[in-house]
C-alpha cells in the first residue's frame, strides 16, 4: 500500500476520530473489567508534524494547530491534547498521537492493546511507538484477519477500523469483518471511521452495516456540502455497541470542529439506528 498516514496526521478527521475514540474508550471501561482493543490499520503510532510529509500536505495546520490554539474547544478534546503535551514533554511541540498510542497509553493492567499494520517501516515505528507499555502489542498483519481471529479471546473486544481506502474491497470488508467479530464476540464494540466524499457511498455503507446491525451509532461531520466527490468533504465514525455517553462527545466534536474549522455548509449530526 502507498498510503502514509503521515501525510494526514492531525488533520480535522484525526481531531474528530480521536476524540470520539477515547470518549468510547472511556465509556467501555466504565462498563466492562477488561477489553481487548484490536486496531486493524494502526500506521506508525505517532507522528512528527514539522516533518517533510506533514508539512507537504498542511493539514495539520487546519486541524490539532487550530485546535491548540483555540479558547472555546469543548471539554471532549481535553484527552487528546493532554496526551499531544505529554508527547512533547508537556510543551506545544509537533509531535502528535495516533491512535495506537492514545489507546495503549489509556489501558487499565487488565487491558490489552494489537496494532495491525502490513506496511514493514511503519510497523517497525510502530513497536518502537508501543514498546513502553506492557499491554500493547504491534503486529506485521492484516488487521481485518486479525480482528476476526481474535476476537473473543480474552476481555470483550473493542475494534478499531481505520483503513486507508486505497482497495475497491475496504468497504466490503469492513462489513465481513463486523460479522465476523460479533459472531465470535456478541458483545463486542466497534468504532470504524471513514471518509464522506459523496453521500451515495457513505449511505450506501449504512446499508450494508445494517444488514449486519441496526444498532449504529453515526457522527456524521461535513466540512463542507458534498459537491466535490473528489475531495475529502467529511468524514464518519459509525459505531457498535457504544454506551450512550458517547453520543454527547460525538456531538460535542463534531459540533466545534464545523463551525469552527469547516467552511459554509458544514454541519455535524448524530444519530442512532
Amino acid at each position: 500500500m502507498n498510503y502514509r498516514h503521515a501525510f494526514h496526521a492531525g488533520n480535522f478527521a484525526d481531531l474528530h476520530k480521536h476524540a470520539i475514540l477515547l470518549a468510547m474508550l472511556s465509556a467501555l471501561q466504565g462498563e466492562s473489567d477488561a477489553l481487548s482493543v484490536i486496531d486493524t490499520h494502526a500506521g506508525a503510532g505517532g507522528y512528527d508534524l514539522s516533518g517533510e510529509m506533514a508539512r507537504r500536505s498542511a493539514e495539520a495546520q487546519a486541524g490539532i494547530f487550530r485546535l491548540k490554539a483555540a479558547s472555546d474547544a469543548p471539554s471532549v478534546f481535553d484527552p487528546l491534547l493532554k496526551a499531544a503535551a505529554d508527547m512533547n514533554g508537556g510543551k506545544d511541540g509537533d509531535l502528535y498521537p495516533g491512535s495506537p498510542l492514545l489507546l495503549a497509553r489509556a489501558l487499565r493492567k487488565a487491558d490489552r492493546y494489537v496494532g495491525c499494520e502490513l506496511r514493514p517501516d511503519d510497523a517497525r515505528l510502530l513497536r518502537e511507538t508501543l514498546a513502553p507499555y506492557a499491554g500493547a502489542q504491534a503486529l506485521e498483519a492484516d488487521g481485518f484477519i486479525t480482528a476476526a481471529q481474535q476476537a473473543g479471546r480474552g476481555g470483550r473486544p473493542f475494534v478499531v477500523i481505520d483503513p486507508p481506502f486505497e482497495r475497491p474491497d475496504d468497504y466490503a470488508r469492513i462489513v465481513e469483518t463486523t460479522r465476523a467479530v460479533l459472531a465470535r464476540a456478541k458483545d463486542a464494540a466497534l468504532a470504524v471511521w471513514l471518509p464522506i466524499k459523496d453521500l451515495e457511498t457513505f449511505d450506501a455503507f449504512l446499508r450494508a452495516m445494517e444488514t449486519v446491525t441496526n444498532k449504529l451509532l453515526v457522527a456524521e461531520l461535513r466540512l463542507r456540502p458534498l459537491t466535490d466527490p473528489m475531495k475529502m468533504n467529511g468524514c464518519a465514525m459509525v459505531m457498535i455497541g457504544a454506551p450512550d455517553s458517547v453520543d454527547g462527545a460525538a456531538a460535542q466534536a463534531g459540533d466545534w470542529i464545523a463551525s469552527s474549522l469547516g467552511e459554509a455548509g458544514g454541519r455535524s449530526r448524530v444519530w442512532r439506528t
